[in-house]
């Protein structure tokens, strides 16, 4: 069924009852509905779904399918009954490509009787359909008021290099390559770089890819995931980027539900104000584990486990299933971290969120000489991290910083089971493909 006659293309989300002429759409077939005399087609693009009748005699020896892309020629005519009060009846219907008609799920499928693997596997069909959708669509408007919300607190925007001579973390957990002659790594952080860059911008953010070589096979793990990062100087200490954190999450889910509402209630998300989420030293959620819980195992962190229940405690005390953990024990932590006190704690916390680590931060150490220090304690050579050591030497401000991992950030706003689906091709310790 084909007419030469074409008018420009538009996008289903332009459309109106009162749209006259003919109109020229393109998609991919999200339903098909095939009667004696009339064939109803879901046709649906980037901004939308509309409903296309044709006559079925006109498709006879046309070819058609559910996922196949289609071109549909036609007039808008209103119909109270169809999506939109409208419906495009169709004068021509031409496949530009054709659907494997053996597909393990459509776009309509129920994608929570699909395995992950599946879905992953097929991902550009598995993002045909609404809810998939959506993990991306919020994903993005958290990258965008991220982004926004810092621009407005005099942050600069910094791009740094992923290949690296050496970890940020004493040279753990680093995936190496062949660099011409010599090895190099993959960077487990900007960290370095946005100390550096505090050195001259005062307030700098990224976003970018970081890789850490851990060995882990869970719901909760990555070994490439994106890093929101911020660092900013002239700091008095870690209660000032934990403020600017909950002010900084609290103007995200504020956005979120402005541009992003339809797919937060299409899974029942309601997000909370940050602005109360609690601060409690580590120590002291040790003792409210041992009290809740009676759990006296953890020393030196926390485990899923532990996260868990400190946001459900947090929960009933504030109404915020979030808390902010701060004072883990210095070894435990980067060499750069400040220390706490004098009791081996160090100037570092954590965020947890309905259950779930999404953050890491803390103050940093700010003079060559303590860095110096900080390294020998760990029997790591400063040396072998000479070049960042002499930019202490160029006047560095008191600073700190944090990062948040975004595709955690996301699969906890959404209440997804698995980071993975909140990565769009997630790389882990068994999958590097596609």
């Amino acid at each position: 069924m084909t007419s030469n006659a074409r008018p420009p293309r538009m996008l289903i989300g332009q459309l109106a009852p009162t749209c006259s002429g003919e109109v020229t759409l393109r998609g991919w077939v999200f339903r098909i509905r095939q009667l004696a005399k009339t064939t109803f087609i879901i046709l649906r693009d980037c901004s939308g779904t509309a409903q296309c009748v044709v006559a079925t005699e006109a498709l006879r020896g046309v070819d058609i399918g559910v996922e196949d892309t289609v071109e549909v020629r036609g007039t808008i005519i209103q119909d109270a009954r169809a999506p939109g009060g409208f419906e495009v009846l169709a004068s021509a219907v031409i496949v530009l490509g054709a659907a494997n008609r053996s597909l393990p799920f459509h776009a309509n499928s129920d994608l929570s009787q699909v395995g992950i693997d599946a879905i992953l596997e097929h991902r550009p069909l598995a993002l045909r359909s609404e809810l998939a959708t959506d993990v991306f669509r919020v994903q993005a408007a958290i990258l965008a008021e991220f982004r926004a919300f810092l621009a407005r607190r005099h942050f600069t925007e910094i791009v740094t290099s992923k290949i690296v001579a050496s970890g940020t973390e004493g040279g753990t957990n680093l995936f190496e390559l062949k660099y011409f002659d010599r090895a190099a790594y993959l960077a487990q952080s900007p960290q370095f770089y946005k100390e550096q860059c505090v050195a001259a911008f005062e307030r700098v953010f990224e976003t970018g890819h970081v890789y850490r070589a851990e060995p882990h096979a869970s719901s909760r793990h990555l070994t490439e995931y994106c890093s929101l990062d911020l660092e900013l100087g002239f700091i008095d200490g870690p209660e000032e980027i934990i403020q600017l954190e909950r002010e900084l999450l609290t103007s995200i889910f504020e956005g979120l539900s402005l541009s992003c509402g339809s797919a937060l209630s299409r899974r029942g998300v309601t997000l909370p104000s940050m602005l109360k989420v609690p601060t409690w030293e580590f120590q002291e959620c040790l003792e409210r584990l041992k009290l809740a819980h009676g759990r006296s195992d953890l020393y030196d962190d926390l485990d899923p486990e532990g996260e868990r229940q400190l946001c459900a405690l947090a929960e009933q005390e504030t109404g915020v299933p979030a808390v902010f953990v701060i004072g883990f024990p210095l070894s435990a932590r980067p060499f750069y971290s400040m220390p706490r006190g004098t009791a081996g704690a160090a100037q570092s916390f954590d965020l947890l969120f309905r259950g779930l680590e999404v953050t890491t931060g803390g103050q940093r150490l700010h003079t060559r000489s303590s860095l110096e220090a900080a390294l020998a304690a760990r029997r790591l050579d400063p040396l072998s991290f000479g070049p960042h050591l002499t930019m202490f030497e160029l006047g560095m401000p008191p600073h700190g910083g944090l990062a948040i991992g975004l595709e955690r950030l996301t699969a906890q706003v959404l209440g997804l089971a698995n980071v993975r689906e909140a990565s769009l091709y997630p790389r882990d310790r068994y999958r590097i493909v596609p």
